[in-house]
Formats: C-alpha cells, structure tokens, sequence
C-alpha cells in the first residue's frame, strides 16, 4: 500500500508541480468551497493511475490545487465512503497522499445529522470530539512510515483551530454549535432508536464519514478541523423523513457561512 500511495503522489507532484500546504476534503452538498480555490489544476480521480473514484451523488471526484485565501491547498471536491465497498484503507487513501504531497494540516467538511436537542437544520457544527463506529483504519499491518501503531488521539481535532474558527465565526456574526460527531458506516439513515442510542454515548451529531480520515490524520501528526451541516435532526418528536436530495439541499444553503470560515481559517495558517 505504501508504495502505490507513493506511486500516486508522485505522480500528482509531477503532473501539478504544486506544494499544498492545507488539506481539504468537501462533503456531501459541501463541494462549492472549491469556486473560491483559485484553482491550478482539477484532476478527476478517474484519471489519476491508482486513485479510487467517488460514486455518490453530490460529490465530484476531483483533486483541486490551487489558492485559498492565498495559501497553496489540495482539496478532494468529493469524498471516498466506506459503504460505498472501499475498504478503509482506501477510504483514508487520499489523506495518506495529500501527506505525502507536503501538507501540514487537514480540514474536513460534512453533511451530517443533529441528535442535540438544541440544535436545528441548517445549523453549522464545529467537531471537538468524535466517536467512532467504523472499523478502524489503522487495522491490519502498520506502516511505520504513516506514523505510530497506537497513535494518540487525546486532541483529534486542534484546540487552536477550533478556536480560530470561533473568533472568525464570531467577527461575522455566523452562529455555530460546537460538539462530538458519531460515524457509523451508513448507508442508511438511522432509526429513531439508533438515533437515542447516538445521543445516550454522547453524540451530538452523526454521519458516515470525516472519523476515519482524521484518524489516519492524526496518525501521522496533522492537525484537523471539522465543520458539519446540520442537514436533518434525530430528536425525538422532530423526525422526519429524509432523501438524499434534502441533504444536499440543506448543505448547499448553508454552505456559503461554512466556506467563509474555512477560507478565513485557511488564509490565517
């Protein structure tokens, strides 16, 4: 595996002659943040040698470098999903190459479901914590290259990022929640009992990606950000239905407040 992840970012070092110093991943519905990159080159996935392709709605499949805020980044406009039948280690694939490729921090964007109470739809959350449902990404042989084979996570998301955020949320009058987001495997939405069961452990919110990649993340020693939307909620007396179109519905409105903060933050690194 370490050779194919090193075949592909040299390839893309190479192919892009760039040196992004921040990662960005871009979720579902999230993917406009990447008409602020002034961008360099768009590769799609499919025509990078190697690298898995994205097959959900919503999500592009393209590597972006460029400019945001005037700092060099690569941002994955589209994301890999463990229920879409990867494996995790080629779901956290693209972190291990953008690391490889130089960067030195990672922010990471979700769609996701709300299970605080205090919470509604189209809320913007900042993750502090997660817990993760998924099988873990670090299972199977390690590759000492990658970082440590028990790696800390006492600070999976950075303290100074998140308070960063805060500031810059504050200085434009954006409100955000801040709390821990679940991962489950998906691809179903929960049921009203799964939705309890979230919220009793100590959820706040919960989707079906972001965990696995900060985890690889912070394996090999890059700070993370998170910013989720809050695209439906899982309270009790406040569920209802939901489609994969009102998802993307919900994070596309909300979306131009998260982008701002994400360039901001970016710009500030």
């Amino acid at each position: 595996m370490l050779q194919r992840i090193q075949r592909i970012a040299d390839h893309l070092k190479k192919t892009t002659g760039e040196a992004p110093a921040t990662g960005i991943i871009l979720g579902t519905g999230l993917s406009g943040l990447g008409r602020e990159i002034e961008v360099a080159h768009a590769i799609a996935y499919k025509d990078i040698p190697e690298f898995p392709v994205s097959t959900v709605e919503g999500h592009p499949g393209r590597l972006l470098f460029g400019r945001l805020g005037g700092k060099p980044v690569v941002a994955m406009q589209g994301r890999l999903h463990f229920y879409e039948g990867w494996s995790m280690p080629e779901v956290v694939l693209p972190v291990r190459v953008m690391k490889l490729l130089g960067i030195e921090r990672l922010f990471v964007s979700n769609a996701c479901g709300g299970v605080n109470p205090a919470f509604d739809t189209g809320d913007l959350m900042i993750i502090n914590d997660h817990i993760n449902l998924f099988p873990n990404p670090l299972i199977g042989p390690n590759i000492d290259a990658f970082g440590p084979r028990f790696p800390d996570m006492s600070e999976p998301y950075d303290r100074a990022l998140i308070a960063q955020a805060k500031d810059i949320a504050a200085r434009h009058g954006i409100p955000v929640r801040e709390g821990v987001y679940v991962g489950l495997t998906g691809p179903t939405l929960e049921t009203p009992a799964e939705y309890r069961y979230i919220r009793i452990i100590g959820g706040d919110a919960v989707g079906m990606s972001t965990v696995p990649e900060v985890i690889a993340a912070r394996q090999m020693g890059l700070p993370c950000f998170a910013m989720s939307v809050i695209t439906d909620m899982g309270v009790e007396g406040r569920i209802e239905k939901t489609t994969h179109a009102m998802v993307q519905r919900v994070a596309e409105k909300a979306e131009p407040d998260l982008t701002l903060i994400m360039r901001e933050l970016v710009a500030s690194c």
